[in-house]
């Protein structure tokens, strides 16, 4: 049997909303505005945002937020143990953070993903010019 903690983590879905006034960078409150594309709950999602802080946080101020840490992280974002590892699983899967030497760190994966994708899509599908500036 296969517990939350140890779930695959390879994938998540996203919302895309093709209105430009929907963009993310438009909003008040873009990292809000992220985590409600990743969670369909705004408890969660806000949850997650908080995760987000917590972990940019610590890894400016030299003392990375560690896994073992857990029982403190569901304390402060008011969560049970399988709810946190169910929304720090999305984070991973989504390419926003990731765990090495059982530290939490942001991840550049994400925005990679989403460059490549947009980059295929303006190049294979739409025929333009990988370089026209556009993308």
């Amino acid at each position: 049997m296969s517990t939350v903690k140890n779930a695959p983590r390879t994938a998540t879905t996203i919302v895309i909303r093709s209105d430009s006034s929907a963009r993310v960078s438009h909003s008040r409150d873009p990292y809000y505005s992220l985590m409600r594309r990743v969670f369909q709950e705004d408890a969660t999602a806000v949850r997650g945002q908080k995760f987000l802080n917590m972990v940019e946080e610590r890894h400016k101020s030299g003392n990375p937020l560690r896994t073992d840490e857990w029982e403190m992280i569901i304390e402060q974002l008011g969560t049970s143990r399988a709810s946190f590892y169910s929304m720090r699983n999305k984070l991973m899967g989504a390419g926003l953070i990731s765990v090495k030497n059982q530290k939490y760190r942001l991840s550049g994966q994400f925005s990679k993903d989403l460059i490549d994708m947009a980059r295929w899509w303006w190049t294979a599908i739409l025929g333009n010019e990988e370089d026209s500036g556009d993308l």
